[in-house]
């Protein structure tokens, strides 16, 4: 589906942490997600974090590698996508959709909620219409019981994690103390509905948990650190068990 590598795209690899492969691959999964409608190069460019020149230029090259995406002119109008023709229904069952609609909204306060909604669309939308009413309609009768007090995190802490390179954060303790720290991400635990970036700390010269809502600022930087391992003694948990989100125990 990716066109041949060029020179032009080369020089276009990283865009906000995310190289353009990977950038191609999810314009198309956006444009399947709302297929048959069309989304404007406005709002792409805004969803990726990139110029509307970069998005006209990566629906070329997508064109040209043979994907039947078209433009509709006028206020309303824009790219769309053929999505029966780039990807067959899921097999997914009932349940199995129920199961992802519920972990996906799940996420709805986390650094990844911008990503769990379009993989929520994109799950109904490989569905046959009716199993993807039902499975919607049997979503809507489970609810979480959510605290109100505001934990906003910031979706770069997504891009921080998956980003490989430095990172500079302005973040504030428990005591309400400001710092700024270069850290190595190294992985990320989810508990209790906090969301915690844990990373190697130049500051203190050591592996510290850095919790989301805390970070007033995110900033990757070009630098990209040695690799380094992690083992759960490092991290001091006192309580609970960490299990990996594949783990199938």
């Amino acid at each position: 589906m990716v066109p041949p590598s060029t020179a032009s795209s080369r020089r276009m690899a990283d865009d906000c942490g995310v190289n353009r492969t990977d950038r191609l691959y999810a314009l198309v999964e956006e444009l399947r997600a709302v297929s048959p409608r069309p989304r404007s190069a406005r709002r792409l460019a805004e969803r990726f974090e990139v110029s509307v020149r970069t998005i006209e230029r990566d629906v070329a090259a997508l064109q040209q590698s043979g994907l039947p995406i078209w433009a509709e002119p006028g206020r309303t109008g824009g790219y769309a996508i053929d999505a029966s023709a780039t990807l067959g229904p899921a097999g997914f069952t009932l349940d199995e959709a129920l199961a992802i609609l519920i972990g996906l909204g799940g996420l709805r306060h986390s650094p990844f909620r911008h990503a769990a909604r379009t993989a929520a669309r994109k799950t109904l939308a490989v569905m046959p219409d009716a199993d993807a009413a039902r499975a919607a309609a049997v979503a809507s009768r489970v609810h979480f019981l959510e605290s109100t007090e505001n934990r906003t995190v910031p979706t770069e802490f997504a891009a921080a994690l998956r980003s490989d390179r430095v990172v500079r954060l302005r973040y504030q303790d428990k005591s309400g103390s400001e710092s700024v720290r270069d850290v190595e991400p190294l992985g990320s635990i989810g508990k209790d509905g906090q969301w915690y970036l844990i990373a190697w700390c130049r500051l203190r010269e050591g592996v510290r948990a850095f919790r989301g809502d805390r970070m007033r600022s995110v900033e990757l930087t070009d630098e990209r650190p040695q690799p380094r391992s992690i083992r759960p003694e490092s991290l001091a948990i006192q309580y609970g068990r960490l299990r990996s989100v594949l783990d199938e125990d």
